[in-house]
C-alpha cells in the first residue's frame, strides 16, 4: 500500500513538471517574477499590528507562495531558459543604443 501511494505522488509530479515545462520561456519569466511581491509581503506583514500568530500563519502563507512560484517558474524555463536569462543580466549595459 505505501509503495503504491509513492508511486502515484511521483507519477502525478512527473506529469505536472511534464506540464509545466510545456509552457513558453515569456510565461516562466511571468511566473518567476510574480514570486518577488509575495517574498516582499511575507516580510511587510511583520510591520501590521496583528497578532503574532497571524503574522506566522500569514508568513507560512505567503513565503509558501513565494517559493511555489519560485519553483514553478524555474521549472517552466528549464535549464536553457536560466541560461538565457543569466545571458540577458550578464550583457553588457554600458553600451545606450
Amino acid at each position: 500500500m505505501h509503495s503504491l501511494v509513492i508511486t502515484f505522488v511521483k507519477t502525478v509530479f512527473i506529469k505536472i513538471k511534464n506540464w509545466l515545462s510545456r509552457l513558453s520561456f515569456r510565461t516562466g519569466v511571468i511566473v518567476l517574477l510574480t514570486c518577488v511581491p509575495f517574498y516582499i509581503l511575507s516580510f511587510a506583514q511583520m510591520a501590521l499590528p496583528i497578532s503574532a500568530e497571524a503574522k506566522g500563519i500569514l508568513w507560512v502563507i505567503l513565503f509558501g507562495l513565494a517559493k511555489t512560484f519560485q519553483y514553478g517558474g524555474l521549472t517552466i524555463l528549464g535549464v536553457e531558459g536560466v541560461k538565457r536569462l543569466k545571458a540577458y543580466f550578464k550583457k553588457d549595459k554600458t553600451t545606450i543604443e
